[in-house]
């Protein structure tokens, strides 16, 4: 896809006034313009279908679906799309997840006035935006990883809502199966992962960008 003259950027936060923020920083230069708005993830997907959408930027952790979720579903929806990952947090589990996702780069929210236009401009070109301390790290620890592959989509809501503390039978309420049907997910997750216990899965959910610290 070639660079428009003025590309239309979908922002995805849950956070209205951050929403608001962002959108004076890129709609302050010629070259971009804010078309788009979403509360969750799930929001998020469903606007970034729309044409006039060339670049889509999404706050890592969301409410119904993660920022790395939706990059996911954008990225199998529309391969052409651009994708940008914010978070407040410089974890490097989440920047890793976030390129396998399809996002370009990783911007810090606490950074976002000096680098969100450079970031968007990079990703339209097609180019990566990432901090050289996180390349390294990236790098050096995690070209190897496999473990997202180990999951099903299915057991990754379940691991994020456990890591969100929600009960048994409010993962059930929440995904419309049973509490059983739930508990058969977690066992089978703690069987992968070889691991005990709640607070695992939750490290692990914090590790894999489905939830933040």
């Amino acid at each position: 896809m070639s660079v428009p003259l003025v590309a239309g950027v979908l922002l995805a936060d849950d956070h209205a006034v951050v929403r608001r923020g962002l959108r004076h920083v890129i709609d302050a230069v010629p070259d971009l313009r804010v078309v788009a708005e979403a509360g969750d993830g799930a929001e998020a997907v469903e606007l970034g279908a729309r044409e006039d959408v060339h670049l889509a930027v999404l706050d890592v952790a969301m409410p119904r679906m993660t920022g790395i979720q939706a990059a996911a579903a954008l990225s199998a929806a529309r391969p052409q799309l651009k994708i940008l990952m914010l978070s407040m947090h410089d974890v490097e589990d989440y920047v890793f997840h976030a390129l396998k996702a399809g996002a370009s780069g990783y911007v810090l929210k606490t950074a976002a006035d000096r680098d969100l236009i450079e970031a968007c401009r990079a990703a339209l070109r097609g180019q990566a935006f990432l901090y050289p301390p996180t390349v390294r790290t990236l790098l050096r620890e995690h070209l190897d990883d496999g473990d997202g592959e180990l999951l099903t989509p299915r057991e990754l809501e379940v691991v994020k809502l456990v890591a969100e503390a929600h009960t048994t039978e409010q993962i059930a309420s929440l995904l419309s199966i049973s509490p059983r049907t739930v508990e058969r997910h977690r066992e089978n997750v703690l069987a992968k992962l070889g691991m005990r216990d709640r607070v695992e899965l939750t490290r692990y959910a914090i590790r894999r960008g489905l939830v933040e610290p």
